[in-house]
């Protein structure tokens, strides 16, 4: 139930942004992050409180004794507003990717807290997963940082192509057109 209103979110997202991808509204056609949570946060808030209303509310209310902590709650909004501008400025400048490896480090800090300070427990099947999941972490980057090599070493060598080009402009200019021995 919930994955069908993540996808119907995910559909009215995309036809809110879909204006934006041309350079119309200015700018470089693309949004910002605060933007984005302008238009991403309504949507989130009415495909998320459907279930809640049907689903926790009423659980919420016969088992607890409920009350409204505005200091709480205030503090809470910052948080998740903090958080999903995070999100949205870490996409922009990096990638989906770079995001999903991040979650994984967030992961294992979670999980070296929880064993450290809670005592729970790791198994060697854990342990295995998690060497797994440092191996492909470790690729990515290694991966990452080749690529960032590449295109380095293409920036220079460009670099130097455009300079020796501009030198023998010169050169031409300063003694006229070089010949060769064949055409003396």
């Amino acid at each position: 139930m919930t994955i069908l209103y993540n996808d119907k979110c995910i559909k009215i997202v995309r036809s809110v942004y879909r204006p934006f991808k041309s350079n119309a509204h200015g700018g470089d056609g693309g949004l910002n992050p605060i933007t984005s949570l302008y238009y991403v946060a309504p949507c989130c808030l009415v495909f998320l409180f459907i279930p809640w209303i049907f689903v926790e509310f009423p659980l919420l209310k016969e088992t607890s004794s409920f009350h409204f902590d505005f200091l709480i709650f205030g503090t809470n909004s910052f948080c998740a507003f903090a958080l999903n501008l995070a999100v949205f400025l870490l996409v922009g400048k990096t990638s989906a990717l770079t995001m999903n490896v991040a979650g994984v480090v967030k992961d294992w800090l979670l999980i070296a807290f929880s064993w450290s300070v809670i005592k729970d427990t790791v198994t060697p099947i854990n342990l295995f997963g998690y060497a797994l999941a440092f191996l492909g972490v470790a690729y990515y980057n290694h991966s990452k940082l080749q690529a960032l090599k590449a295109k380095d070493a293409q920036k220079k060598a460009q670099q130097t192509d455009e300079e020796s080009g501009k030198l023998l402009a010169e050169k031409e200019e300063n003694n006229g057109p070089i010949k060769n021995d064949s055409q003396n």
